[in-house]
């Protein structure tokens, strides 16, 4: 891998990360505050990222695998995704802001599986170089926030939390223009034919080891909701004082660097694939029990490093091992089913069931957490004993 090479695909994995990572922590803010929505309204414009993360990805790994270049996939789809976040900014209505979220969600969450996908394709060892550019999401997903807070704190302007939607706006028109301009040409590696080019896909989930690895993977995935809808608040509750909490959880965003650019380069090649997937959600349990017994405090903030450590052994190997095990001509398309398997119906599930359980364990107005935390312990345990006894990496 040339530097030329690293570098366009560092820039477009940052820009992409960042898109995302300038909207999605902050807007509830604004929604709940300013716009006075309900929760259940707030909830419905959240849900449009996993619900777009279901069919949309699948369908354009297949454009891309048989009719147009990645790169101009990308720009074309930032573009328009841009466009929808320009507009959503000047939105106050419940039903307008839902569609443009919508529309957005509907063209972001496809380029999320085809950045990997273009990268793996001009990566010369990608269980090795894979890591280095995708360090590049975790440092880009904390920069944004950091510029936000200074654009904020700066005073010199009053969007009422509409910033951050314009942002997003601002990265998405640089990514439609960097995708085109300079990325490497990634053109279709498959044929034209539609019906022929399932082929090797229906082949490829005919091995039961992928649809043991998929099975999991959609179980581990549904309980990522306990972290990002719980920790706030539990936070608060434990005594951490509220305006610190988004520093305190970027923890996990340097945990996530560590292990993405020092740690799974030495260790995937030595332990392989099998363990590396199973320490993932061991190093989730690891965290969730720690939140169970709740002290000391200083314990729990660094605990939320083991999600920073758990996401990189989790998600980026699996996202490495797709590469590995998929011909040439379905690797965009095997790409878009990983993002709907676990950002689609993972996270729309584990959406609804972490609700469930935090109304279930919820009294007066306070949560039990040590309950709350156990299911996911639970759970977790379940799917690094699966992957285990269950899956191999032939």
């Amino acid at each position: 891998m040339t530097w030329q090479i690293y570098l366009a695909l560092s820039t477009m994995m940052a820009l992409e990360f960042a898109i995302r990572g300038s909207w999605a922590p902050v807007l509830s803010a604004r929604l709940l505050g300013p716009l006075g929505m309900t929760g259940k309204q707030a909830g419905w414009i959240y849900a449009m990222y996993p619900l777009t993360c279901i069919a949309a990805p699948l369908v354009a790994g297949q454009i891309v695998d048989r009719w147009i270049a990645t790169e101009w996939f990308l720009g074309g789809a930032h573009l328009i995704s841009g466009l929808a976040l320009l507009a959503a900014a000047r939105m106050t209505q419940f039903r307008w802001l839902l569609s443009l979220i919508a529309i957005h969600c509907l063209f972001f969450s496809p380029t999320l599986g085809l950045v990997n996908s273009l990268t793996f394709t001009h990566l010369d060892n990608p269980e090795v170089e894979y890591f280095w550019v995708r360090v590049w999401a975790s440092i880009s997903w904390m920069a944004v926030g950091w510029t936000l807070s200074i654009w904020r704190r700066s005073g010199k302007f009053a969007f009422k939390g509409s910033d951050a939607l314009l942002l997003g706006a601002i990265l998405s028109f640089a990514m439609a223009v960097f995708c085109p301009l300079c990325l490497p040409h990634t053109p279709p590696p498959g044929g034209s034919d539609w019906a022929s080019s399932w082929d090797p896909f229906v082949e490829l989930l005919g091995n039961p080891n992928v649809l043991i690895f998929l099975g999991i993977s959609l179980i581990a995935s549904t309980q990522l909701q306990f972290y990002y809808f719980g920790t706030s608040k539990f936070l608060e509750d434990i005594g951490c004082r509220h305006a610190n909490i988004p520093a305190l959880m970027s923890v996990a965003q340097l945990a996530e660097i560590v292990a993405t650019a020092q740690v799974l380069p030495l260790l995937l090649p030595r332990i392989g694939y099998q363990w590396t997937l199973a320490i993932g959600p061991l190093l989730w349990v690891a965290m969730y029990a720690v939140y169970v017994i709740q002290r000391p405090r200083w314990l729990v903030v660094a605990s939320m490093g083991l999600h920073g450590f758990a996401f990189a052994f989790f998600f980026d190997a699996a996202i490495v091992y797709l590469n590995q095990i998929a011909p040439p001509e379905i690797r965009g398309t095997v790409q878009s089913l990983y993002t709907m398997v676990t950002l689609g119906l993972g996270l729309f599930i584990g959406t609804h069931f972490t609700g469930l359980v935090l109304d279930r364990y919820r009294s007066e107005g306070k949560y039990n957490w040590r309950a709350v935390f156990a299911t996911p312990c639970i759970t977790l345990a379940l799917c690094a004993l699966a992957f285990v006894v269950f899956f191999t990496e032939q």
